[in-house]
């Protein structure tokens, strides 16, 4: 069995690599030429990388017609809103335009590979507090470039199964983290304040943005582990939303990672941490996909501020 990972150089991409490996599948990861390894490093003696710019229909050609994959696992985009809101257009032609090399490569190689495309639940945007928690059917109200962008793949997805017959399951993942997630991600981006404060590297201020939002937090591992459940278990064509069904507070957050803290630590809004737009509340129902392939969240959301908090500890070590 052969697995390919988009971005596996990334935060998801890492994790997934490490979960299908651990069940003797031969994974090939794409990344781009200035992309770090240090995620994956630990991880280059059993997998194979494969330097792959994904808005180059001649590379990717190339690269499906050596590789042949059984399974597609589709992460490689750029994923972080803030900058969807200083670069649209950059947004919007790589997170779509890649994938449609992808999948044209697929079509024209005739391969059956199944195909996981990992869409978001900020597809759903702005989401009224009586949707929650929101289902698969809720009407998509998107608040960024970034959102607007997975809704294209998203439904690129949906063309290619049905014009083409392509084996393409699509998961909405809601909010996940973990140790390795990037540092302009809240939850990260507090847990390595808090690792910076306690080694004395800036003073004991930990700086916020908008501490009322309300969002739903998977751990990352749990979520590799649904994707790869969704290409044994779910149906072509269709959608599903992995979830931990659970509601926090942005404060919550905080409030978690500040008890495993070994320092005093003021909390100070920052104005330029704050979205122009952003949604009041985003909890997923994943009833759908648990039918489907009987999946569950399993590791404490405490338990992943933990791991996320010492990550940062062993990163300024």
């Amino acid at each position: 069995m052969k697995a390919l990972i988009t971005g596996v150089a990334g935060f998801v991409g890492s994790h997934l690599a490490e979960h299908l490996l651990s069940q003797g599948i031969e994974v090939t990861g794409t990344l781009r030429g200035h992309s770090s390894l240090r995620h994956i490093r630990h991880l280059l003696p059993d997998m194979r990388l494969y330097e792959c710019e994904l808005m180059d229909q001649q590379a990717v050609d190339q690269m499906m017609t050596e590789i042949r994959p059984d399974l597609i696992f589709h992460l490689a985009a750029q994923s972080f809103v803030p900058v969807s809101w200083d670069s649209p257009a950059e947004t919007l032609t790589n997170n779509i335009v890649g994938q449609i090399h992808l999948l044209e490569a697929v079509r024209k190689l005739g391969l059956a590979s199944k195909v996981l495309i990992a869409c978001s639940s900020e597809e759903y945007g702005q989401v009224e507090e009586d949707e929650v928690p929101v289902k698969e059917t809720n009407p998509l109200r998107p608040v960024s470039p970034y959102a607007v962008s997975k809704i294209a793949q998203n439904y690129l997805g949906y063309q290619y199964y049905k014009t083409f017959g392509q084996h393409i399951v699509r998961t909405r993942t809601f909010n996940h983290t973990g140790p390795r997630r990037g540092e302009q991600f809240v939850s990260s981006n507090f847990a390595k304040q808090i690792a910076e404060i306690e080694k004395g590297l800036k003073p004991p201020v930990l700086y916020v943005g908008n501490l009322e939002a309300k969002r739903d937090f998977t751990d990352v591992r749990d979520v590799v582990r649904g994707y790869r459940m969704a290409l044994d278990y779910c149906e072509a064509g269709e959608l599903y939303n992995i979830a931990s069904g659970q509601c926090r507070e942005i404060r919550e957050v905080i409030q978690i990672l500040l008890r495993y803290s070994t320092v005093e630590i003021t909390i100070e809004e920052d104005k330029t941490r704050l979205r122009p737009s952003d949604v009041k509340v985003l909890v997923g129902d994943y009833t759908k996909f648990y039918q489907q392939t009987g999946w569950t969240p399993e590791i404490p959301f405490e338990q992943t501020m933990k791991d996320l908090l010492n990550y940062w500890r062993n990163e300024l070590a």
